[in-house]
């Protein structure tokens, strides 16, 4: 109840100072704009903050009955918190003046100052400032959203709240900035990432990981889950593959040559992705599913992101291919530990995006995009873009996940993560919202007779 309170007044509290910040632009910047740029990217804003619902979905459907609601809306709530927080700080953090080349200045954006009338983003000169902020702000809602399928049914949603400010405050902000800022760290080593394969799927991969380790309890038995509702992962897939061609066509922020590259790659890769996976079951002597091809397809939308505006459509299909192929091997292969990640968003994210990262240094070339000027991958017969992807890819993770566990245990002390045995039984569901997905079930008594 106390900690309720001091969060609605620390909300009510940024309301009223929004109200003392400069509001009316002095002048609104029209110099350079082009209508078909500020067009499509309008579309791609809105493609990927759909994927964000599309999470929802396809964590929703394969976690079990009694925890879809508490699932899906930690997606949910992401989308609510992490816009407040980006107006406020975050996208200073992330794009603001740099700060060593590791994290903006707060003060640049702050309150969202200088976004309406400011100039164009340097790497974006024919779209509005805001527009841009607005692009960026998706990712920073769907990068903590992936982690939950770590967390479902075995996190107290208040704590969940607390990590997510957290991640997005000191891990997400940090490596967006040192990644996509010209006078960013990776940036200015020569790091590609088009859309975020390092920046959103590799730091909720293996922050995903590091949670898996903190949060495992060795005493408990694993339970395998029998997925709720299939048919909301097939929604769930369908709508981030297509808000997936906002987030990967649009981060070539225009509506030009580029962007239809990336749609094409992007489309390649997980199609190959997802077939790919079902073939891999079926040599195991597993049935064709619709969950695999589905994680499959997800894999593939993965591990293209870095890439997507950097190599071709052939490199794309063999993208698709070979990261199907590993994150298999690591589910199977975590399946066998004591990991704790209920969904896989280790395999799947966090490997996928490393092998995104490391195809990026072995297939990128110039020719598919004129930006690239860190030079061509390894398989072209330059070692440099290869070299610096490895050195870049052993930084971050190290920052992710050392970040990750000190998030963590800042959260666990704030308020305890771990869900107590009679609110896993009970199921998060109604123990974190007193909700229910069936209202003819009474929980209680369903716990008190097992």
């Amino acid at each position: 109840m106390k900690r309720s309170i001091i969060y609605l007044a620390l909300l009510v509290g940024f309301s009223v100072l929004a109200l003392f910040m400069p509001a009316v632009p002095t002048t609104i910047n029209t110099e350079g704009i082009n209508s078909g740029d500020v067009a499509w990217m309008l579309a791609a804003t809105a493609l990927v903050l759909l994927m964000t619902p599309g999470l929802a979905y396809f964590y929703g459907g394969m976690i079990n009955t009694k925890n879809i609601i508490s699932t899906m809306m930690q997606s949910f709530i992401a989308m609510g918190v992490i816009s407040v927080l980006w107006i406020v700080i975050g996208f200073s953090l992330a794009f603001g003046d740099s700060i060593g080349g590791f994290i903006g200045n707060p003060t640049s954006f702050f309150m969202f100052q200088n976004v309406l009338d400011g100039k164009p983003w340097s790497l974006a000169p024919t779209i509005p400032l805001v527009l841009f902020a607005l692009f960026q702000l998706k990712f920073a809602i769907i990068t903590p959203a992936l982690i939950t399928g770590t967390f479902a049914e075995r996190v107290r949603f208040k704590s969940y709240i607390i990590f997510l400010v957290l991640f997005s405050l000191l891990i997400y902000a940090p490596l967006a900035h040192m990644t996509w800022h010209p006078d960013g760290f990776l940036f200015k080593l020569g790091v590609l990432d088009f859309a975020g394969g390092t920046v959103v799927h590799m730091s909720a991969g293996f922050a995903a990981l590091a949670a898996s380790i903190y949060l495992r309890n060795k005493k408990e038995i694993k339970e395998a889950i029998s997925p709720a509702n299939i048919p909301f992962v097939l929604l769930g897939t369908g709508l981030l593959w297509f808000g997936w061609f906002g987030f990967n066509a649009g981060s070539a922020l225009g509506a030009g040559p580029l962007a239809a590259s990336a749609f094409a790659t992007t489309n390649t890769a997980s199609a190959a992705a997802g077939l790919c996976w079902v073939l891999i079951d079926a040599v195991r002597g597993k049935k064709p599913s619709a969950l695999g091809f589905c994680i499959g397809a997800v894999v593939g939308l993965v591990a293209i992101t870095p890439a997507a505006g950097f190599v071709t459509i052939p490199s794309s299909l063999f993208i698709g291919t070979i990261a199907a192929i590993i994150s298999n091997v690591v589910v199977h292969w975590k399946s066998k530990t004591s990991l704790e990640d209920t969904l896989d968003v280790f395999p799947c994210h966090g490997v996928g995006g490393a092998v995104g990262m490391v195809m990026t240094g072995l297939l990128a070339h110039t020719a598919v995009n004129a930006a690239n000027t860190t030079g061509n991958g390894l398989l072209f017969g330059e070692f440099n873009l290869f070299k610096v992807h490895m050195i870049a890819l052993v930084l971050a993770l190290a920052f992710i996940i050392a970040g990750s566990f000190l998030i963590l245990k800042i959260t666990d002390l704030i308020s305890p993560m771990t869900v107590s045995s009679e609110e896993k039984l009970i199921g998060s569901d109604f123990s974190q919202h007193g909700e229910n997905l069936h209202s003819y079930e009474s929980p209680k008594e369903t716990a008190a007779a097992a």
